[in-house]
Protein backbone atom coordinates (compact mmCIF):
# COMPACT_ATOMS: atom_id res chain seq x y z
CA UNK A 1 0.00 0.00 0.00
CA UNK A 2 3.02 2.34 1.07
CA UNK A 3 4.56 1.81 -2.39
CA UNK A 4 0.86 2.75 -4.28
CA UNK A 5 1.20 5.63 -2.79
CA UNK A 6 4.99 6.55 -3.25
CA UNK A 7 4.21 5.67 -6.68
CA UNK A 8 1.34 7.85 -7.08
CA UNK A 9 2.66 10.94 -5.09
CA UNK A 10 5.87 10.74 -7.63
CA UNK A 11 3.70 10.33 -11.18
CA UNK A 12 1.65 13.32 -9.65
CA UNK A 13 4.88 15.16 -9.24
CA UNK A 14 6.17 14.49 -12.67
CA UNK A 15 2.98 15.32 -14.29
CA UNK A 16 3.10 18.95 -12.36
CA UNK A 17 6.70 19.59 -13.30
CA UNK A 18 5.54 18.02 -16.92
CA UNK A 19 3.19 20.57 -16.91
CA UNK A 20 4.94 23.46 -15.72
CA UNK A 21 7.39 23.22 -18.65
CA UNK A 22 4.82 23.19 -21.04
CA UNK A 23 3.48 25.99 -19.60
CA UNK A 24 6.90 27.80 -20.02
CA UNK A 25 7.15 26.71 -23.22
CA UNK A 26 3.92 28.09 -24.13
CA UNK A 27 4.82 31.27 -22.56
CA UNK A 28 8.55 31.64 -24.59
CA UNK A 29 6.09 31.41 -27.51
CA UNK A 30 3.33 33.87 -26.93
CA UNK A 31 2.06 37.07 -28.87
CA UNK A 32 3.99 39.90 -27.67
CA UNK A 33 2.59 43.14 -27.23
CA UNK A 34 4.83 46.08 -28.60
CA UNK A 35 4.90 49.67 -28.44
CA UNK A 36 5.96 51.29 -31.44
CA UNK A 37 9.34 53.15 -30.41
CA UNK A 38 10.94 56.24 -32.60
CA UNK A 39 12.82 54.41 -35.38
CA UNK A 40 10.43 50.97 -35.56
CA UNK A 41 9.24 49.47 -38.66
CA UNK A 42 6.97 46.51 -39.12
CA UNK A 43 9.33 45.30 -40.85
CA UNK A 44 11.88 45.41 -37.59
CA UNK A 45 9.63 44.29 -35.64
CA UNK A 46 8.91 41.40 -37.40
CA UNK A 47 12.76 40.64 -37.30
CA UNK A 48 13.05 41.68 -33.78
CA UNK A 49 10.04 39.15 -32.58
CA UNK A 50 10.44 36.44 -35.46
CA UNK A 51 7.28 36.95 -36.75
CA UNK A 52 6.43 38.34 -40.41
CA UNK A 53 5.10 41.70 -41.88
CA UNK A 54 2.16 40.02 -43.17
CA UNK A 55 1.52 38.22 -39.94
CA UNK A 56 1.46 41.55 -38.20
CA UNK A 57 -0.68 43.18 -40.89
CA UNK A 58 -3.15 40.46 -40.01
CA UNK A 59 -3.26 40.92 -36.27
CA UNK A 60 -3.71 44.56 -36.48
CA UNK A 61 -5.84 44.90 -39.01
CA UNK A 62 -3.42 47.42 -40.71
CA UNK A 63 -4.29 48.34 -44.35
CA UNK A 64 -1.32 49.94 -44.96
CA UNK A 65 1.96 48.21 -42.54
CA UNK A 66 4.02 51.61 -43.72
CA UNK A 67 1.93 53.92 -41.85
CA UNK A 68 2.50 53.00 -37.63
CA UNK A 69 2.81 56.04 -34.94
CA UNK A 70 5.34 56.45 -32.08
CA UNK A 71 3.52 55.37 -28.93
CA UNK A 72 1.02 52.54 -31.22
CA UNK A 73 0.28 49.05 -29.32
CA UNK A 74 1.25 46.35 -32.03
CA UNK A 75 -0.02 42.88 -31.37
CA UNK A 76 3.31 40.94 -32.66
CA UNK A 77 2.45 37.27 -33.45
CA UNK A 78 4.92 34.57 -32.78
CA UNK A 79 6.40 32.50 -35.10
CA UNK A 80 4.35 29.36 -34.85
CA UNK A 81 1.28 31.92 -35.35
CA UNK A 82 3.09 34.09 -38.09
CA UNK A 83 3.85 30.96 -39.88
CA UNK A 84 0.46 29.90 -40.15
CA UNK A 85 -1.07 33.39 -41.18
CA UNK A 86 1.88 34.21 -43.47
CA UNK A 87 0.54 33.40 -47.28
CA UNK A 88 3.84 31.47 -47.89
CA UNK A 89 3.33 29.71 -44.81
CA UNK A 90 7.06 30.24 -44.17
CA UNK A 91 8.28 32.80 -41.60
CA UNK A 92 11.92 33.07 -40.60
CA UNK A 93 14.06 35.96 -40.10
CA UNK A 94 16.11 34.52 -43.12
CA UNK A 95 13.07 33.91 -45.13
CA UNK A 96 12.06 37.35 -44.92
CA UNK A 97 15.59 39.11 -45.09
CA UNK A 98 15.76 37.42 -49.04
CA UNK A 99 12.24 38.19 -49.77
CA UNK A 100 12.59 41.58 -48.64
CA UNK A 101 16.17 41.56 -50.67
CA UNK A 102 14.82 40.11 -53.73
CA UNK A 103 11.75 42.41 -53.69
CA UNK A 104 13.97 45.66 -53.41
CA UNK A 105 16.33 44.23 -56.09
CA UNK A 106 13.12 44.33 -58.39
CA UNK A 107 12.05 47.56 -57.16
CA UNK A 108 15.70 49.07 -58.07
CA UNK A 109 16.48 47.37 -61.29
CA UNK A 110 12.83 48.73 -62.14
CA UNK A 111 13.97 52.25 -61.27
CA UNK A 112 17.52 52.19 -62.22
CA UNK A 113 16.99 55.46 -64.22
CA UNK A 114 15.24 57.66 -62.15
CA UNK A 115 17.59 56.63 -58.79
CA UNK A 116 20.56 58.67 -60.46
CA UNK A 117 22.79 56.41 -59.90
CA UNK A 118 24.63 53.48 -61.09
CA UNK A 119 26.93 50.86 -60.02
CA UNK A 120 28.29 50.08 -56.48
CA UNK A 121 26.54 53.37 -55.64
CA UNK A 122 23.04 51.69 -57.12
CA UNK A 123 24.08 48.84 -54.49
CA UNK A 124 24.69 50.94 -52.04
CA UNK A 125 21.55 53.21 -52.58
CA UNK A 126 19.25 49.95 -52.65
CA UNK A 127 20.67 48.37 -49.31
CA UNK A 128 19.90 52.02 -47.14
CA UNK A 129 16.40 51.90 -48.88
CA UNK A 130 16.09 48.14 -47.64
CA UNK A 131 17.22 48.79 -44.32
CA UNK A 132 15.40 52.51 -43.68
CA UNK A 133 11.79 51.52 -45.71
CA UNK A 134 12.12 47.90 -46.59
CA UNK A 135 12.34 49.86 -50.24
CA UNK A 136 8.65 51.85 -49.44
CA UNK A 137 8.22 55.39 -50.63
CA UNK A 138 5.38 55.50 -48.29
CA UNK A 139 7.49 54.81 -44.99
CA UNK A 140 6.79 56.65 -42.41
CA UNK A 141 8.18 57.14 -38.67
CA UNK A 142 7.34 60.55 -36.65
CA UNK A 143 9.05 62.94 -38.93
CA UNK A 144 10.98 60.87 -40.86
CA UNK A 145 9.28 59.92 -44.38
CA UNK A 146 9.55 57.47 -47.92
CA UNK A 147 12.02 55.26 -49.02
CA UNK A 148 14.77 56.67 -47.47
CA UNK A 149 13.51 58.07 -44.33
CA UNK A 150 14.14 61.57 -45.08
CA UNK A 151 13.07 64.31 -42.63
CA UNK A 152 10.13 66.05 -43.87
CA UNK A 153 12.22 69.33 -44.34
CA UNK A 154 13.76 67.99 -46.45
CA UNK A 155 11.01 66.77 -48.88
CA UNK A 156 9.45 70.00 -48.46
CA UNK A 157 5.88 68.89 -48.59
CA UNK A 158 6.33 67.04 -51.79
CA UNK A 159 6.64 63.28 -50.88
CA UNK A 160 6.14 61.96 -54.61
CA UNK A 161 9.24 59.10 -55.20
CA UNK A 162 10.85 61.35 -58.05
CA UNK A 163 11.21 63.95 -55.38
CA UNK A 164 12.81 61.42 -52.87
CA UNK A 165 14.96 60.11 -55.21
CA UNK A 166 16.32 63.76 -55.73
CA UNK A 167 16.55 65.15 -52.56
CA UNK A 168 18.11 61.49 -51.24
CA UNK A 169 21.04 61.58 -53.90
CA UNK A 170 21.47 65.70 -52.95
CA UNK A 171 21.58 64.94 -48.98
CA UNK A 172 24.18 61.95 -49.57
CA UNK A 173 26.21 63.97 -52.13
CA UNK A 174 26.54 66.87 -49.86
CA UNK A 175 27.28 64.57 -46.99
CA UNK A 176 28.89 61.63 -47.60
CA UNK A 177 29.98 62.37 -51.07
CA UNK A 178 28.75 58.65 -52.77
CA UNK A 179 25.72 56.77 -51.69
CA UNK A 180 28.97 53.92 -50.85
CA UNK A 181 30.17 56.19 -48.37
CA UNK A 182 26.61 56.73 -46.78
CA UNK A 183 26.72 52.53 -46.84
CA UNK A 184 29.53 52.30 -44.68
CA UNK A 185 28.75 55.06 -42.22
CA UNK A 186 25.14 53.48 -42.09
CA UNK A 187 27.18 49.89 -41.16
CA UNK A 188 29.31 51.99 -38.51
CA UNK A 189 26.37 53.55 -36.97
CA UNK A 190 23.48 52.10 -37.79
CA UNK A 191 21.73 55.35 -39.35
CA UNK A 192 22.98 58.00 -42.22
Amino acid sequence: MNIKKALVTTLGTVAVVGAGIFATNETANADSNVTVKQGDSVWSLANKYDSSVSAIEKANSLSNSSLIYVGQTLNVPNSTQAATTSSASVSTKSYNQTSQATTNKTQSSSTTASTGVSGSDASAKAWIANKESGGSYSATNGQYIGKYQLSSSYLNGDYSAANQEKVANSYVASRYGSWTAAQAFWQANGWY
